[in-house]
């Protein structure tokens, strides 16, 4: 018979599923992990890894498409959209087979179906879905002295802008669209509505935003926000903030949309097909955790700093345990939930710490504080900019457009936070990212020798300016 007993049974295999049994596996625990459909969940199968193929298409696409400008000759560029799709669900494959390599390796069961929690320790699995792989462990009971959730979340749905994965779509079926529309509208900002309205007008459809906020990107700082809306409409999307949309009405083949700005009588307009990217929503449910008492909030599992709920024995990690609703966060969370379990005393989450990353054209990047935030704080600060304009490798790469802007607290020289807009600005962010978890001052960073010519040199730049010292600017 199955062995049905373990030390820690995590429900999920996301990113914060899947990393969390590989580390409680390195430190000798006993690990199984619940898994419905596919592993690596929604971030490797349907959200970061394949959407970041997709857009690395959309770049090659520009580039080939300004390769005049490079000196170079690119005639009758096109594309195949079947084969762009294809080539995201490739990537998505090998990593999902990566994740099941993982699994064997470290020694981890992997349970097949869908988990709900019958008491401390208990568990019981009913079948998942139909696609789903068959394993050795299937539905059944199974104990674990430890439970960690780790379910993820799902495309939020407002009323009346419900996917129906033909006309409205979710990021589903956005990801494996048989073609291209002529027009589009994305209902919705943040970095999901941003990188789709990117790609799909760097694949030639006119694109159009709403935005219910003032800002688009409301998490970003406002400078950065207002430059990344300067570059967007200069590609051709147009952005609707302070607007929502009141109503769809579906055709055959299309959608008329209900357009209100608050500043009169609303408009209509009619797209091919609509992205609602409102947000995402915690799979809490049918998991049990009301029966058992666990405390929820605005459809989250409320955890503490090692992701501990308030029933003994239960621990929520990633999206279901509230934003920011990221990848490498549910990561560290898992990290740091499965090493508290095992006593090693680690330092416990931090989200001030959390770098976000938006991956459209221009990429932007930030962690810590706002300039806003960091002013409603009450800290007295000192703001140091710099433009890729000035920058060396910006220009020789084409990409001189964009900003790198530090926070410092002006008494203590602490770095406060960093937001960035411009070419692979995903990629420098780590680097605030080190500097801030080291606590790392601004006579740190000016003493810090950065190559030449890279672009991480705007980053020593800013904070140089942010202390009247700026040498290229």
């Amino acid at each position: 018979m199955p062995d049905t007993s373990f030390d820690i049974i995590i429900i999920g295999s996301g990113p914060g599923g899947y990393v969390t049994a590989i580390r409680a596996a390195q430190l000798g625990f006993k690990t199984a992990i619940v898994e419905k459909q596919h592993l690596g969940g929604i971030c490797l199968n349907w959200g970061c890894i394949p959407t970041k193929a997709l857009l690395r298409s959309a770049e090659i696409y520009h580039y080939m498409q300004h390769a005049k400008d490079y000196g170079l000759s690119a005639e009758k560029v096109s594309y195949d959209p079947k084969a762009v799709v294809q080539r995201s669900r490739g990537v998505s494959k090998r990593l999902n087979e990566g994740v099941g390599f993982l699994m064997k390796k470290n020694k981890i069961a992997v349970i097949w179906g869908e988990a709900s929690i019958d008491a401390p320790g208990k568990i019981t699995v009913k079948a998942g879905s139909a696609d789903a792989p068959k394993g050795v462990l299937g539905a059944g009971s199974y104990q674990a002295r430890h439970i960690i959730v780790a379910t993820g979340a799902r495309p939020r749905a407002l009323p009346g802008l419900e996917g129906d994965k033909k006309l409205v779509w979710t990021y589903f079926e956005a990801m494996v669209a048989p073609n291209i529309p002529k027009s589009l509208l994305v209902v919705g900002s943040g970095a999901i509505g941003i990188e789709f309205a990117s790609f799909f007008r760097a694949m030639g459809a006119e694109v159009t935003v709403v935005e219910v906020l003032p800002q688009i990107l409301p998490v970003e700082d406002a400078e950065i926000a207002g430059l990344a809306r300067k570059q967007f409409e200069k590609q051709g999307i147009r952005i609707m903030t302070s607007t929502k949309v009141t109503k769809l009405e579906k055709k055959a083949d299309s959608v008329v949309a209900t357009i209100d700005d608050g500043k009169g009588k609303p408009v209509s307009a009619e797209f091919e097909r609509v992205i609602s990217a409102v947000g995402v929503v915690g799979n809490i449910e049918n998991l049990g955790l009301e029966k058992l008492g666990v405390k929820t909030d605005r459809g989250c599992i409320v955890i503490d700093g090692y992701g501990r709920t308030n029933v003994p024995g239960i621990y929520a990690i990633g999206d279901v345990a509230g934003p920011p609703m990221l990848a490498h966060k549910a990561e560290h969370e898992g990290v740091v939930c499965i090493e508290a379990i095992k006593g090693l005393k680690p330092h416990p989450m931090d989200k001030l710490l959390i770098p976000g990353c938006t991956y459209c054209h221009p990429q932007i990047a930030s962690v810590g504080l706002t300039e806003a935030k960091a002013k409603e704080a009450g800290r007295d600060i000192r703001v140091g900019r710099f433009p890729f304009a000035g920058n060396g490798k910006a220009i020789a790469l084409g990409e001189d457009q964009g900003l790198v802007k530090v926070i410092f607290d002006k008494s203590t020289g602490q770095l406060l936070g960093a937001h960035m807009i411009g070419a692979e600005v995903t990629e420098l962010i780590q680097g605030y990212v080190v500097a801030m978890n080291l606590e790392t001052t601004e006579e740190e960073l000016m003493h810090t020798i950065f190559p030449h010519p890279t672009l991480s040199e705007m980053m020593k730049e800013a904070v140089l300016d942010a202390y009247g010292r700026v040498l290229n600017m």
